[in-house]
């Protein structure tokens, strides 16, 4: 990036600035864009490039559109509107933009190199005739990390319509779903991606009968292997019985506010109230799209007694970046409900703030309190409207839980 250039936003059918006394019109449409993660691996996803050179990722039925471009130095810089991080490039012709994924909250130097050409198309090599593909329609029982200390399970739900080679679905875990995966089959191969800005997932599995064995990337820093089986009846454990209350102490915390005034819990404010904690991280994408469901869970029931306490442990230095971490999130969402900070990242940390629990092992968790201040619930993870049916039936269930419980 060694050009210079000047930015002219257009009302038209192009989107130009000039560049070293050039000029450049990035054309609208579909753009095929790429995360080079290594040689090899390349994360496959879609750019959108809009009116008023606006910017949206496509993730299967996910859009994400991105914050207003600033031009800095030789460089375009927009960022994602929810996470700590930005897509920095440059054009030097009007289908080709080349730079980097830089995620702030690995660091300033947790960087990945980017490129995106005009065109829409399939995200992954495809065959020339789709119906030739392998199919992987269904429910699979997968593992990640097969045959080792850190094996963990996960449910794969893949959607692919008869004769097509596109492939929709996601993971669930028992900590929360790997979101929006779009990517197509080959002959004998599945590929898959999801880029959120804060995750940068890829996977890659060789099909044969009715297995698949591949490898998981998560941005550049860390892979595993990973096989399924198809499986129409496996189920992962309850989400409602990984955390669980382990004494009859009740929940008791003094934190910090996000101007750093003491926060008590209990406190009279509370007293009577039907009240969620959620304990999360504005860095974590299930903790976001359990945040949006709560807005409106908020919406619905404050005014009948229903509060949410948000306590967020974040990337960063200091209570100043955790906080302003928090605020960003709040301020974005036009969140209403209390916030706090829980400080730095770490499961350890939220386990000693809550000691009631067995234990935190999962950022989102959250605690469910009734009008008596007795714990009804605790929730490990969040499955979102990624995961379709999960998502609505867990939508309905925990609505009419808030509602049971206003009622007592």
């Amino acid at each position: 990036m060694k050009f210079c250039f000047t930015l002219f936003l257009l009302m038209w059918s192009f989107l130009t600035y000039a560049q070293s006394g050039k000029r450049i019109k990035l054309k609208k449409g579909v753009w095929i864009a790429q995360l080079l993660l290594n040689e090899v691996d390349k994360l496959p996803f879609q750019l959108e490039i809009g009116d008023n050179f606006s910017f949206t990722v496509i993730n299967g039925d996910e859009r994400i559109t991105l914050s207003a471009p600033e031009v800095k130095n030789d460089s375009i810089h927009v960022r994602f509107p929810y996470f700590n991080s930005e897509l920095v490039f440059a054009s030097h012709q009007k289908q080709h933009l080349s730079g980097y994924w830089i995620n702030f909250n690995k660091g300033t130097n947790y960087r990945i190199p980017f490129q995106a050409n005009y065109g829409a198309g399939p995200r992954f090599p495809s065959p020339e005739d789709p119906s030739h593909s392998c199919a992987v329609n269904g429910r699979w029982k997968v593992a990640f990390e097969p045959g080792t200390d850190s094996e963990y399970p996960a449910v794969g739900i893949f959607d692919q319509s008869s004769g097509s080679n596109r492939v929709f679905g996601t993971f669930l875990t028992e900590t929360g779903d790997y979101r929006f995966l779009e990517g197509n089959c080959t002959p004998d191969s599945l590929y898959l991606s999801c880029f959120d800005g804060s995750h940068a997932f890829l996977f890659k599995a060789r099909k044969s009968d009715d297995q698949l064995n591949g490898q998981f990337f998560s941005g550049k820093h860390w892979h595993c292997d990973w096989n399924a089986s198809m499986n129409a009846t496996f189920e992962l454990p309850s989400p409602e019985k990984l955390t669980y209350v382990k004494n009859n102490e009740g929940v008791h915390f003094n934190l910090k506010t996000l101007t750093g005034e003491d926060f008590t819990f209990p406190n009279p404010e509370f007293k009577g109230k039907v009240v969620i904690i959620q304990i999360m991280g504005s860095w974590c994408p299930n903790c976001l799209d359990e945040t949006q469901y709560y807005k409106n869970l908020y919406s619905s029931y404050h005014d009948s007694g229903l509060e949410i306490i948000s306590i967020g442990y974040e990337t960063g230095e200091s209570f100043t970046d955790y906080a302003a971490n928090i605020t960003r999130l709040k301020n974005k969402l036009d969140l209403e409900f209390t916030f706090l900070v829980g400080g730095a990242a770490n499961k350890g940390l939220a386990s000693e703030h809550f000691k009631v629990l067995n234990e935190v092992i999962s950022f989102p968790t959250s605690i469910f309190i009734g009008r008596d201040g007795e714990v009804k619930r605790v929730h490990t993870g969040f499955n979102g409207p990624g995961t379709g049916s999960y998502y609505l039936e867990y939508v309905e269930k925990t609505n009419a839980l808030i509602q049971t419980l206003l009622n007592q």
